[in-house]
């Protein structure tokens, strides 16, 4: 359905564009940034890694679509994650656009600015420890503090608007729809442009999914806690538990009882078969679920999970900060099987470490 019209660039349709920005040095490759005509102008869904060479290619990208930069005059982005609001801040400076995020998600990116070096560091180090990992993997990060180090954070753009769930957008000449969809990040949204499909495909319209529904790969579930995401009582301090992969696997449930004739993901391609990719990727994690429980039969940390657990090469291949990755992926599927009350934290230890309760 899709047809290409230059080197980066294919129509879908209906006034439904994609450009391939690159993502420099990651094996996604690129992030399909998605133009979408409207009567006030064109708008984007996500703009890319924010890299000289991500922002050419865009800019060529936009020209091979008919539009300029400064024809822009907004920016959807469907979650804060670097390639895919890495350019919201150059682009609304070179076109005036406005920019819009879910308030979860902009959260985030205020935390990010606003929270001193310190914290982070230290925040990481309480979370890694606390979850087994070993002396050498927390040194680096107790080193980059105490050196005054600041992370390796992207500075990102906040927002000027807030994409409220539910709502159409306010794009003229068009019925975009936001649908609330977290796991990914607490403020991940898939847009649902409900309007017929221009090649007659039956289904509810077309979804803008983001990184929550990929044709062929599983996005990442890991935890999102806020460092400041606690309740300080007389005589305790109360930590809120989030269930990142208990919000991922509902949210994958009502996109699948949309029904939409096709996905417009933010990697790979367009597909259709919508519910089938769903029960797909339900089934995947209820696989991951029971290998942990049969991992679960002797008391593990979440470090320990990770070890063991399948992943795309040997574990003593992963690199520093992938192993840091996997282990918040470990941590976020045994939370969900405590929630689900399949497993429970051994008391009594030091790193937490969790049993199986069948």
């Amino acid at each position: 359905m899709a047809r290409a019209i230059g080197t980066r660039t294919q129509a879908h349709g209906g006034g439904v564009w994609s450009i391939r920005v690159p993502i420099p040095d990651n094996p996604l490759g690129h992030t399909l940034v998605y133009l979408l005509d409207t009567d006030s102008g064109p708008v984007l869904v996500d703009t890319g890694w924010d890299d000289p060479k991500s922002w050419d290619t865009l800019v060529a990208g936009l020209a091979e679509c008919g539009a300029a930069v400064a024809d822009v005059r907004g920016v959807l982005i469907t979650h804060h994650h670097p390639d895919h609001h890495g350019l919201s801040a150059r682009l609304r400076d070179a076109s005036g656009a406005w920019i819009a995020l879910h308030e979860a998600d902009a959260h985030v990116v205020r935390r990010t600015r606003e929270y001193p070096a310190a914290r982070w560091y230290d925040y990481m180090v309480d979370k890694l420890t606390a979850a087994g990992a070993p002396a050498a993997h927390v040194a680096p990060l107790l080193a980059a503090r105490d050196a005054g180090r600041t992370p390796s954070l992207p500075s990102l753009a906040l927002p000027d608007r807030t994409i409220t769930p539910g709502e159409l957008l306010d794009l003229p000449g068009r019925r975009l729809r936001a649908i609330w969809t977290p796991g990914h990040t607490p403020g991940h949204v898939c847009l649902h442009l409900e309007e017929e499909h221009p090649a007659g495909l039956r289904g509810s319209g077309r979804l803008f999914s983001g990184d929550h529904v990929l044709p062929g790969i599983t996005p990442h579930i890991g935890l999102y806690e806020d460092p400041d995401n606690t309740t300080v009582t007389t005589d305790t301090t109360v930590t809120t538990v989030t269930d990142p992969l208990g919000d991922y696997l509902d949210s994958l449930e009502r996109l699948g009882r949309l029904g939409v004739a096709e996905v417009l993901p933010a990697h790979q391609h367009a597909f259709t078969g919508a519910r089938a990719r769903v029960r797909e990727l339900l089934a995947h994690h209820e696989q991951r679920l029971a290998d942990l429980c049969a991992l679960l039969t002797e008391d593990r940390t979440p470090w320990q999970l990770a070890e063991r657990m399948e992943w795309n090469r040997p574990w003593a291949d992963i690199p520093y900060a992938s192993r840091t990755i996997a282990v918040s992926e470990a941590e976020a599927h045994v939370r969900h099987l405590v929630q689900l009350g399949r497993a429970q934290a051994v008391p009594g230890r030091g790193p937490v470490a969790y049993r199986a309760t069948g």
